[in-house]
């Protein structure tokens, strides 16, 4: 079984912000996989489902981003999973918007999501995929930024990003 788990805030409030990219790339694979989130498990909206015979889980804690570890954690310890099981999808101001990285393992490079899932799980060697969601402007506060929507001009650019997501999170 793998757990895919995107990083976001809950609420309508950020639905559409930058924070909320890995929300938004969860809920892209749910739909693209005809899968939904009609469940909460270990504070988190769950859907499960399967892709070429692998059991999946696609979660989005709803414990806000600074506590999402707490999550993450309980659902690794309900279904009994490995780091090597996990890929958690994120935002990350280091990446420019359209882009998306993967990692496996490092430190949070400043996310409080990051940092807390590896504070909770006890280890950082866990896979990462980083959605790009631009550079605040210079003076522009990072913590605004990040819950602010994304302009209309960027609308082409974070879908083609969450697209790219499906074939990099399913394809374990």
């Amino acid at each position: 079984m793998k757990l895919v788990v995107g990083l976001g805030n809950p609420g309508p409030q950020y639905a559409a912000t930058r924070h909320n990219a890995g929300f938004m790339a969860v809920d892209y694979i749910g739909d693209r996989l005809g899968i939904r989130f009609d469940a909460e498990l270990c504070r988190s909206l769950v859907a499960d489902g399967e892709h070429e015979g692998e059991d999946l889980t696609l979660a989005k804690p709803q414990t806000f981003m600074n506590l999402s570890g707490r999550a993450v954690s309980a659902l690794m310890n309900r279904f009994s999973l490995s780091p090597d099981d996990l890929t958690v999808i994120h935002d990350d101001i280091d990446i420019p918007l359209g882009k998306v990285k993967e990692k496996s393992g490092g430190g949070s490079a400043g996310h409080n999501g990051i940092a807390s899932i590896i504070h909770e799980i006890g280890t950082s060697d866990f896979r990462r995929l980083r959605i790009g969601v631009g550079r605040p402007s210079r003076g522009e506060d990072a913590s605004e930024f990040v819950l602010s929507p994304f302009e209309k001009s960027e609308h082409d650019e974070i879908n083609e990003s969450i697209e790219k997501c499906f074939s990099m999170a399913v394809n374990f």
